[in-house]
């Protein structure tokens, strides 16, 4: 390991912990890279260049989201995906697949372990062979089921110091107020111990406890897993829920210091023993505080998930307006030379609204809100500080809540239409595109499954036999089909243009109020994406030069162009 990155490990380890513990700290360290696998070759600086280009999509997905009788569900998904969108979509993000008891995955039992209702680490290692993967590293907390919880309960060393508890007597109440919720849950649960009752912290929810990172025997088991991770086939690690990482109390606990130093810490390891893994930092949050995860733009996250984006992109198509989106995407700018941005619409979880916050008016967040509730969906709400509650997300299929279901069912091309429109504009930003299952297939609201299991969330979470899936997609007039065959074309331009590349230059134009209007690359390279957010036609002026038409076939143009009611062009320059 070259010394700089020593150095920089060393000199985390004792930001973190103090320089005494660095001594003893240090080569264990040292001891998990050692012992990794993989044959390392980092870069002579240890910040290699960003692993991705044009040609990566990355689609969203539970390893069961399709299934059959008589297979593992992750192998009918693997073939599924080969059989379907292979050719365009070369990345896998497989949600937390391991043993878990609530939240759909995301209240891990056992970090090393492959849920058997799924699969078996061959079947994720089977799948590598032709997808990229990306694996979800939950940091922030664990199942109250898991071996090292039940192993607190019972007082057994170490496992009574890697959670943060109070005696019922020594609760903070006054400083666990300050403690930025993102759930309207209790912050703090009480359990049985064998030292009696205690309060242990629970950030999400009462069984999703959370680590103590403070104790850095439980950062060297963090770091454990994320190399075991890359070792069964990630190429990229979302580090979920790091916002509220490192508790302290007095403050909001959110973005702390040390939650980055860890993030950085991470990213320093990887440097050296797998530089090819990409880190994303997954946390909702207002847009300033979650681009601070590119660190210095070489010593964090290469890519951040651009978690405003959904929610402007759903106030543009409510409005048929696409000035504040336009002027927030004019702002957008990549920290140093190797990040960009995780681009999407949809995701297993709703379309939050509080990254919104401080670009959007109240009054259109709270008609976001409406517009949701109007489209068949839910909204679920957070916890303040002050004891009043607010918006965190919509849970709607992002297809229902582009347009009111009243009008797909009358007017399904333009239902279609919309829809693709706002996925272009996500496919055109400078970045890498996440492509949630639903968006790719044209699901709609499963409110059948939210009353089944009692959560909004459900309502964009249903999964398939596989067979009617296919039946569905062969249907020459349905609506999956259109939408999967649509996507496909866009993606399939989208990889053949350098334009595209995650790190290519982006301007953002303003040439018209119902235009989404954003020029990718530079020279013969450049490309115009231009997307028409309302139903009435749109006419603008295009920037000097000579234009062919990517999706509407080889017409050269030049000064003004038309656009459709919610069409989109990408012109090349010529």
């Amino acid at each position: 390991m070259s010394d700089a990155i020593k150095t920089r490990i060393q000199a985390k380890l004792s930001l973190l912990y103090g320089a005494e513990q660095v001594e003893t700290l240090f080569p264990q360290v040292m001891q998990l890279i050692d012992s990794f696998p993989v044959q390392r070759t980092p870069s002579p600086e240890g910040t290699p260049d960003l692993n991705l280009t044009e040609k990566d999509a990355i689609l969203i997905t539970y390893g069961d989201m399709v299934h059959s009788g008589g297979e593992a569900p992750l192998k009918t998904l693997h073939d599924f995906l080969k059989a379907t969108i292979h050719e365009q979509v070369n990345t896998v993000h497989l949600l937390p697949f391991y043993p878990y008891s609530s939240d759909d995955g995301f209240s891990v039992i056992d970090y090393y372990a492959v849920n058997p209702e799924v699969g078996t680490w061959d079947d994720v290692r089977t799948m590598r062979q032709d997808f990229n993967l990306m694996f979800d590293l939950v940091l922030n907390h664990i199942s109250a089921e898991s071996g090292w919880f039940r192993a607190y309960l019972r007082g057994e060393a170490p496992y009574d110091g890697y959670f943060i508890d109070f005696a019922p007597d020594e609760i903070p109440h006054e400083q666990l107020k300050l403690v930025r919720r993102p759930r309207a849950l209790p912050l703090i649960t009480p359990f049985q111990t064998s030292r009696g009752e205690r309060h242990v912290w629970t950030t999400f929810s009462a069984d999703q406890i959370d680590l103590n990172v403070e104790n850095p025997a439980v950062l060297l088991e963090l770091l454990k897993i994320m190399l075991f991770y890359v070792e069964n086939g990630a190429n990229l690690l979302r580090l979920d829920a790091i916002t509220y990482l490192w508790k302290t109390l007095g403050t909001e606990s959110v973005h702390l210091p040390q939650t980055h130093t860890v993030a950085q810490l991470m990213r320093d390891v990887l440097d050296y023993a797998a530089p090819h893994v990409v880190i994303i930092t997954e946390t909702n949050v207002p847009h300033l505080e979650n681009i601070s995860y590119f660190g210095s733009g070489s010593n964090e996250a290469q890519m951040v998930y651009n978690f405003s984006l959904p929610p402007l992109l759903l106030h543009t198509y409510r409005t048929g307006d696409a000035t504040i989106l336009t002027n927030w995407a004019a702002t957008l700018e990549r920290v140093g030379e190797r990040t960009t941005f995780f681009n999407f619409t949809a995701s297993h979880d709703g379309i939050g609204v509080t990254p919104a916050r401080g670009i959007l008016p109240d009054a259109d967040i709270d008609a976001l809100v409406q517009l949701a509730e109007a489209h068949g969906g839910f909204v679920s709400y957070k916890n303040n500080s002050d004891g009043t509650r607010s918006p965190y997300e919509l849970n709607a299929t992002y297809f229902d809540a582009i347009t009111h279901p009243d009008i797909t069912a009358r007017d399904p091309e333009t239902a279609i239409a919309r829809f693709l429109g706002a996925q272009s504009i996500m496919l055109a930003m400078m970045g890498v595109p996440g492509i949630y299952f639903h968006s790719l297939f044209g699901s709609r609201n499963w409110r059948e499954g939210v009353e089944q299991t009692g959560r909004y969330r459900t309502i964009n979470r249903q999964k398939f036999e596989v067979d009617v899936l296919r039946k569905e997609l062969s249907q020459a007039e349905g609506l999956r089909r259109h939408v999967l065959a649509r996507y496909l074309a866009l993606l399939r331009v989208r990889g053949a243009q350098l334009a595209f590349h995650p790190l290519a230059a982006q301007t953002v134009l303003n040439l018209h109020p119902g235009v989404v209007a954003i020029q990718r690359g530079e020279g013969r390279n450049c490309v115009l994406a231009l997307t028409n957010v309302r139903e009435d036609a749109a006419e603008v002026t295009l920037p000097d030069g000579r234009w062919r038409d990517l999706l509407g076939g080889e017409l050269v143009l030049s000064g003004k162009v038309t656009l459709m009611p919610y069409q989109v062009a990408w012109l090349k320059r010529l």
